[in-house]
């Protein structure tokens, strides 16, 4: 074939194969279409209502600067968030791994060697004075460029951006837990402070009881049974301060590692007593629809969906030919002096195909399996919806629940310190016995206690309302920055800005 003819074939070849270059085989992805109720349940919303754009700095519905330094410092500092970022960085550095195919690759390549073949082989039986070793240089490029004509590659950078996408998704759902657990370590702490003030001033009460029970007693008015039970009761109290002084510490330093630092260091800042947070008057949460743009789980599980759908578009791809572009220009000589020569330069250039034509099934059996898959995350997307719907509600009925709980806790609290009140004048006067004054303050310190749990149990179940609903992030935000990055955009923005 003439010269003119393999560079007329060539062309042709090349047009046929970029007329077929907008071919891509396997499924198209579509977001699967998911039912969601138009409201929350009746019986669990009563009272939660508006719009759900405060979810994305919920915390500052609390008006506690303490706690609003506390969620930025973890953003910063926290080990798991920086974990999860780094995964979003090795995402996108094997997402431009796979679209780095869809370009030409080229190769560079030399040799300098000195070679004998043998006097007894094939060549040598063609020389009767035998073979003399010899040298051979050699310099060139070598290039190759695979033409995507079935969308192989199309469909491999679909699913590396869809995965990074996920990636990103996941750092986001680190971010929301994030922000819940440290408000919720936070109010642990200012709850345990509350009840080591309940617990000292029922101390106090009970000092000044067990006083009056050895005044009466030295007076003879009463036996030494009052006394002992008065200091009894005294010891028991004073043996739950420990106890809550336990929770108290365990509680900074689990705030402490969210924030990414030593357990212990936050003793001395959150030494000083402050009171729980309030709830505030409205409480919003949006439409159960929002669920699927702001639960950054339920998005994680739709992109894994959408990459696993365009890997079974890569593995159609095996089924059709695939062809290439290839060639080589070097340079060639059997001495260094003469590569310099024109008579040196070689090349070549070449359009391989390759074509599976017999696997034996593995090709389709490969497909199946990726559909297979396909379906099994399909399956995950709608449980993870499920799931999301079944938490939210969960949180917004404990919310409203402990609401109530705490309401009646007051109720009972105020009538027992004034059944103590009556109780004290009624055995100083003599008309009641010691027995009804010990029952009165016992069940005193454990109806106090009890609301003061229940009044950290109110905020805590409301934060976690808030990370049911997937609230800590702005959903039109920028996915995150480099971890470098991401540092210096979280101090100058806070933790929903541009960062994620």
């Amino acid at each position: 074939m003439s010269r003119r003819k393999f560079s007329t074939c060539m062309a042709a070849i090349g047009i046929v194969v970029l007329a077929m270059a907008c071919t891509t085989v396997g499924p198209d992805y579509a977001q699967p279409e998911t039912r969601m109720p138009d409201a929350w349940h009746a019986a669990a919303v009563a009272g939660l209502e508006g719009d759900a754009a405060t979810l994305q700095t919920w915390w500052r519905v609390f008006d506690d600067p303490l706690l609003n330094d506390l969620v930025l410092r973890s953003a910063n500092g926290n080990l798991s968030l920086r974990e999860a970022l780094w995964r979003v960085e090795e995402a996108r550095a094997l997402r431009g791994a796979v679209a780095g195919a869809r370009q030409p690759q080229v190769d560079a390549s030399g040799q300098a060697g000195r070679s004998k073949a043998s006097d007894n082989g094939a060549l040598g039986a063609f020389s009767p004075d035998g073979l003399d070793a010899g040298n051979l240089f050699s310099v060139g490029l070598g290039a190759a460029w695979e033409i995507d004509v079935f969308g192989r590659i199309r469909r491999q950078v679909e699913a590396a951006d869809a995965t990074t996408e996920a990636t990103v998704e996941a750092y986001r759902d680190v971010l929301v837990s994030l922000f819940a657990e440290t408000a919720i370590a936070y109010i642990n702490v200012r709850t345990a402070q509350e009840r080591l003030r309940i617990a000292g001033a029922n101390v106090v009460g009970q000092e000044n009881t067990l006083r009056l029970t050895r005044d009466r007693f030295d007076a003879g008015l009463v036996s030494a049974l009052d006394v002992a039970q008065a200091e009894s009761n005294l010891a028991n109290t004073t043996s739950l301060i420990p106890v809550i002084e336990r929770d108290r510490d365990q509680a900074m330093n689990r705030l402490a590692v969210l924030l990414g630092e030593h357990p212990g260091t936050l003793h001395e800042e959150l030494g000083a007593k402050a009171p729980i947070p309030s709830e505030p008057a409205d409480v919003v949460v949006g439409l159960p629809t929002e669920l699927l743009r702001q639960r950054p789980d339920v998005r994680q599980a739709e992109r894994l969906l959408a990459a696993q759908t365009a890997r079974i578009g890569v593995a159609t791809a095996d089924l059709y030919p695939s062809f290439s572009l290839s060639g080589f220009l070097g340079l060639e000589a059997v001495s260094a002096g003469d590569l310099s020569s024109g008579d040196s330069v070689t090349w070549g250039v070449g359009l391989p195909v390759r074509w599976s034509i017999f696997s034996g099934g593995r090709i389709r059996s490969q497909i199946r399996a990726e559909e297979a898959r396909t379906e099994q995350l399909l399956a995950n997307y709608e449980r993870t919806v499920l799931l999301a719907l079944e938490e939210a509600e969960n949180a917004m009925v404990a919310y409203a629940t402990e609401l109530e709980r705490r309401e009646r806790l007051a109720q009972s609290v105020d009538a027992t310190r004034r059944s103590l009140e009556l109780v004290l004048t009624q055995y100083t006067t003599g008309i009641t016995n010691f027995q009804n004054v010990l029952d009165t303050q016992r069940t005193l310190l454990l109806r106090e206690d009890d609301l003061a749990v229940a009044e950290g149990l109110v905020v805590a179940n409301l934060v976690r309302l808030y990370r049911a609903l997937g609230g800590g992030w702005d959903p039109d935000a920028l996915p995150p920055a480099s971890p470098v990055e991401k540092t210096e955009q979280v101090a100058r923005e806070g933790p929903t800005g541009a960062a994620g």
